[in-house]
């Protein structure tokens, strides 16, 4: 039997018509009509760099009798009820994958979270929409599954060479996640369907013996000789020899923490921008080159970059047919992020627009150089955000042109921020190192996709929670902190991951070496 791989394309009206695609299997191998073969499809990806829009599709083709037949890659279970615990700080994908991978090496994961479990943050995600009313524990970021849990699911990721990515998905494939994330090169979950995964990934590690704790808040940690020896958890001490930080990357409490205890962290580059929203329509029109969608192709998502005065300025977290969303995480500040359910069936598109920022950006605006200084400078912005006053989710915004022409919006698109807009001059809340470099970006993306420099579009501002604005420096071999043993920083909250699968990724290594 031998094994081939290799890619085709397709209109996107013949993808899921298994005659066409044996036809064109036989014609890229030179087959003969009566060979025997079989395949499986590997990845599938949207190829619209042509005015006639195409579907790449990779397969593995078996040519025999029989196909091999691939292991099913799944999470170890092993009851670990009673065996060495490890505390895991945070239950995003960092967390929930570390404890999956210390279950698999025999050791009990004690996840200790602040937030509520996913189910239950609803309620409150539904209070700083409607009512603007922020819980500092259960919120858009913190609480069980982190950032991500309602923030989409997106699961495109570029860490293949950190480790394995296909066990991530199908790892998220066994706790319920759609067959289509194992294939699809721009996969996402969902925020309508990621929240039912977590809750089958939390039975799991119950089942197997380990403990999660919600509601309980991480406030202290205590060494020894250099090495972990407790933690405080709502002012309780509990012995831990072994713990690893996966907070995400708004826990600004526990950064302020260490910085005080003097555990070393230090400030690192981040981006920081707006949220661009256009009509879904015109983001497919000017993709797929074609009005209206053909109803075989998915809702258009755009990819942009460009580098305005030495810095980039990109795209980040785009949403097609999303929503976008307040995120803050503390009273007195207002912070944009955005999500999509799984169909992406919503009329509007969005994606953060943002700069990069050198640590000499940082340091010139905030007059010091200290670790803290990127985290004040986030906070800053997120403050001078809050035009409404200290209980209120109102963000300011402008229409795009307006923005680049330096004019006020004399009125505002229908839009998908529920908590509500006011019209202002951005320039206000942004930086000049930040809002001049959007400008000329907005120019040169409408020249990039003509129809996309448009005052049918939406600026609202701020986007800043991108990365962490600090880094928790660790050993790359061992990956414990520099200077204290059974500290595993990991994840997003520690400056090493950026995204859902890139976390869980993170926190599976930290949790495989600190089972040795």
């Amino acid at each position: 039997m031998m094994q081939k791989e290799i890619e085709i394309s397709l209109w996107p009206e013949d993808t899921s018509n298994p005659t066409t695609i044996r036809q064109k299997i036989l014609q890229t191998l030179h087959l003969k009509s009566t060979d025997a073969f079989s395949y499986t499809l590997l990845r599938y990806s949207i190829d619209a760099r042509s005015k006639q829009v195409k579907i790449r599709q990779r397969y593995i083709v078996w040519i025999g009798d029989q196909p091999a037949v691939e292991p099913i890659i799944e999470p170890g279970f092993r009851n670990v009820s009673l065996a060495e615990p490890v505390h895991i700080i945070g239950a995003g994908p960092t967390g929930l994958f570390a404890a999956l991978q210390l279950i698999s090496s025999g050791k009990k994961p004690v996840i200790i979270e602040r937030g509520k479990d996913v189910k239950s943050r609803r309620r409150d995600i539904a209070a700083l929409t409607k009512y603007h009313v922020v819980d500092t524990n259960s919120n858009y970021c913190f609480g069980e599954g982190g950032a991500g849990a309602y923030s989409d699911g997106k699961l495109y990721t570029r860490s293949d060479k950190r480790g394995d990515v296909k066990q991530i998905l199908h790892f998220l494939h066994f706790f319920g996640a759609d067959t289509d994330i194992l294939v699809n090169a721009r996969a996402h979950i969902g925020t309508n369907k990621l929240p039912h995964v977590i809750e089958r990934i939390r039975t799991f590690i119950l089942s197997a013996g380990g403990e999660i704790h919600f509601s309980s808040c991480f406030d202290d940690i205590f060494t020894e000789d250099n090495h972990v020896n407790a933690i405080s958890v709502n002012g309780q001490l509990i012995a831990s020899r072994r713990v690893i930080l996966a907070t995400g990357h708004s826990a600004r409490d526990v950064y302020r923490l260490l910085y005080q205890k003097k555990i070393h962290v230090e400030a690192k580059p981040f981006a920081v921008g707006v949220r661009a929203e256009h009509p879904q329509t015109l983001i497919d029109n000017i993709q797929y080159h074609h009005s209206p969608r053909n109803s075989f192709l998915p809702p258009a998502y755009y990819s942009l970059s460009t580098q305005v005065d030495g810095r980039g300025v990109y795209s980040f977290c785009m949403c097609p047919g999303g929503i976008i969303a307040p995120c803050a995480t503390s009273p007195g500040e207002v912070v944009t992020n955005g999500w999509s359910p799984s169909k992406r069936n919503n009329p509007l598109a969005n994606s953060g627009i943002v700069v990069e920022l050198s640590l000499e950006d940082i340091f010139s605006v905030m007059q010091r150089d200290d670790a803290m200084a990127g985290l004040d400078f986030q906070a800053k912005i997120e403050r001078d955000a809050c035009i409404g006053g200290a209980n209120s989710q109102i963000a300011p915004a402008q229409r795009l042109v307006d923005f680049v022409q330096n004019k006020t919006s004399v009125h505002l698109p229908k839009n998908s921020y529920l908590p509500g807009l006011a019209s202002t001059d951005l320039h206000e809340i942004l930086p000049p190192l930040i809002s001049k470099k959007l400008q000329k970006a907005f120019i040169e993306f409408g020249q990039k996709m003509k129809g996309y420099y448009t005052n049918e579009a939406l600026l609202i501002a701020p986007e800043t929670r991108t990365s962490s604005p600090l880094r928790i420096p660790r050993n790359p071999k061992n990956l414990q902190h520099i200077s204290v043993s059974g500290l595993y920083p990991s994840g997003e909250g520690a400056g090493y991951a950026g995204g859902i699968v890139s976390a869980a990724i993170d926190g599976m290594r930290s949790a495989s070496l600190s089972a040795e």
